[in-house]
């Protein structure tokens, strides 16, 4: 893609409940994990458990809540397809009954298979995210289609061949844009992430992060999620998961100031009071505006 001309992003996207204006401010996606084997230590056993996790982040500023119920950890195992829609389906189905209850967010399936996809969109999901962009399976293109909803679609470099840490997540992305507009999914429905720790060294994550800014040329909204990755531990000497909270509020301002659109993070309350005060100097500060509740 270099020396093509930059696309210009959509101007907003109505997830569920709620319409993103792109571009006014960086919005927050709580992790809800229903995985006990998750990287970040969070993983939750049962569906109250989920729900009161998704209230606080929500009573904290989350826009967007991800339910998974797969780790996708470096070296994970793969559940069955049943066990994953058992873990993660009644955690969605809960949390898209509660708008009269405050919870009056989206609510994203972090899934890569069709069946689980399914379930989730059928018990009410309103985003599909995707960390193999559509390339594992297409179907997952075209389950967006049929129940109407956007998707974000993450470039992942585990078992590629590496050329160039942004012209690989260029190349990666543009091929699950074509397969989701083949499907009849809009690019204007996608949003993007570039799969930070998703396949790279250390080095390439930062490399990543520091170089995020040129993939404004695909035209499309940002998602960036570093909360808590190894790469974090890595640059402050080997720190374990639950000391990663102010190397992560690092790569977050990083992020905001680099133009991310969306960050995914586990600490809601904490990358909160970070987003704003990066969107402030990077956006503009408008000091009237007394909360942070989107469009």
């Amino acid at each position: 893609m270099s020396g093509t001309k930059a696309r210009p992003v959509p101007p907003s996207l109505t997830i569920g409940p709620r319409t993103f204006v792109w571009g006014e401010r960086t919005y927050l996606m709580g992790v809800i994990n229903v995985s006990p084997e998750s990287f970040s230590g969070d993983g939750l056993a049962d569906v109250e458990e989920a729900v009161a996790q998704a209230r606080r982040f929500v009573e904290e500023g989350a826009d967007l809540l991800d339910v998974g119920g797969q780790s996708t950890r470096p070296g994970f195992q793969e559940l069955a397809p049943e066990e994953e829609i058992r873990r993660a389906v009644p955690v969605i189905q809960r949390l898209v009954a509660l708008p009269g209850e405050g919870l009056d967010v989206p609510v994203s399936v972090d899934t890569y298979r069709a069946l689980v996809a399914r379930a989730a969109l059928e018990a009410g999901a309103h985003l599909l995210n995707d960390i193999w962009g559509f390339r594992h399976d297409r179907t997952l293109a075209e389950l967006a289609v049929e129940f109407g909803v956007p998707a974000v679609v993450m470039h992942n470099q585990r078992e590629r061949e590496f050329h160039d840490v942004i012209g690989d997540i260029r190349a990666g992305l543009e091929a699950s844009i074509a397969i989701a507009e083949e499907a009849g999914l809009p690019r204007e429905r996608l949003i993007v992430d570039p799969g930070f720790g998703f396949g790279w060294t250390e080095e390439q994550n930062l490399e990543m992060l520091r170089r995020l800014g040129e993939l404004h040329a695909l035209g499309l909204p940002l998602l960036v999620g570093t909360s808590r990755k190894s790469t974090i531990g890595a640059v402050l000497d080997g720190a374990p998961v639950e000391e990663r909270l102010w190397g992560t509020a690092a790569t977050v301002a990083l992020a905001v100031a680099a133009g991310a659109d969306i960050v995914r993070v586990h600490d809601v309350a904490e990358m909160r009071d970070v987003v704003r005060v990066a969107d402030a100097v990077v956006r503009g500060w408008r000091k009237e505006e007394k909360n942070n509740t989107p469009a």
